[in-house]
């Protein structure tokens, strides 16, 4: 007989974003690139950047304060915080940590979790594994990140591309019916060269000619991860949909990974879905990594877009690389 596993889902949300915004024409004036161009290839038209004094942990602060007032908690109430991250604070300790102390949650237990873009998906899977198996009743999940920090801005290919945010949910029992159906989780290690940081590691660590090779920066083979991700977005939206019992027809919020315009479009022309179906946000945040689907579904939540019972499918692609895709009644 199959265990019935405990109803998990979204008790609670939040996002923050830094103040100071960084326009198209701003970077026209920083590199060799103009407006038509950013938005006709990406649709962007603006992100947000961190000030000097803004690291990681400040915007997951932020965003969690919003969710632990969504959800009616104290952060003594939290019993295990992730961050999704790619660009923490420092190795060690951890984002998670930083943030656990912050909040004054002293009972949770915290960690890291790095899967790009991919990451808040990931993070959302692992916490809903630790509440169902009976370990932790709730958890804080926060996709964040500081992309600024690591964007070559005389690099016109890529630094339109990137932005700062963090999102927050908090997830428990929910009532039957609702909640998180299906995930699917994947990687594709081989192609990890097309998406990287080089430098800062173990087997590049910093040093004078890392610097000087600008090899802490983001570097992207553009055209190959624009391929991977129509393919993976379509396959993995396939498979959890199919692992949930739901058609594409039952659909009634998509929210995408927010990384280009074209690569949303295409994944909505194969879901057969129609705009106001669709979350979309890279206009006013650019990509923001991990921080990227949550941002856009609690602004979608904030804007009243779903309603409980509603179908939320959650897709996402990334660096390493990874992809991961959640289907979720809300």
């Amino acid at each position: 007989m199959k265990r019935q596993l405990l109803p998990v889902g979204i008790i609670g949300t939040g996002k923050y974003v830094p103040e100071r915004i960084l326009t198209n024409a701003d970077l026209e004036k920083m590199v060799d690139t103009n407006d038509e161009w950013i938005v006709s290839r990406t649709g962007i038209r603006e992100r947000h950047i961190a000030a000097p004094h803004e690291a990681t942990s400040d915007l997951c602060y932020e965003a969690s304060l919003k969710a632990l007032e969504s959800a009616g908690m104290k952060p003594e109430d939290l019993d295990l915080i992730i961050v999704a991250t790619v660009t923490p604070d420092s190795t060690v300790p951890s984002t998670a940590c930083i943030l656990q102390d912050k909040l004054g949650a002293k009972g949770a237990a915290a960690f890291d979790l790095s899967a790009a873009c991919s990451g808040f998906v990931y993070g959302l899977a692992t916490a809903v594994g630790f509440i169902q198996n009976g370990m932790y009743k709730n958890a804080l999940i926060i996709g964040a990140d500081t992309l600024s920090r690591i964007t070559d801005y005389t690099d016109r290919n890529t630094c339109v591309l990137f932005g700062d945010g963090a999102g927050a949910v908090i997830i428990g029992e929910v009532p039957e019916g609702r909640g998180f159906q299906s995930f699917d989780l994947g990687a594709e290690g081989a192609g990890g060269n097309l998406l990287k940081v080089e430098a800062g590691g173990s087997r590049l660590p910093a040093s004078q000619e890392t610097v000087e090779g600008k090899k802490h920066y983001i570097n992207m083979n553009g055209t190959e991860v624009f391929k991977f991700a129509v393919r993976v977005m379509g396959t993995a939206t396939e498979k959890v949909l199919t692992k949930a019992g739901i058609g594409k027809e039952d659909i009634d919020l998509f929210v995408p990974h927010q990384a280009n315009i074209r690569i949303i479009q295409s994944a909505m022309q194969r879901l057969n879905l129609s705009p106001d179906k669709c979350v979309i946000n890279v206009d006013k945040y650019a990509n923001t990594s991990a921080a990227s689907i949550p941002l856009a579904l609690v602004e979608a939540s904030e804007q009243g877009r779903m309603k409980e019972g509603d179908t939320i499918l959650m897709v996402g692609f990334g660096g390493g690389l990874t992809w991961g895709a959640t289907v979720l009644i809300w």
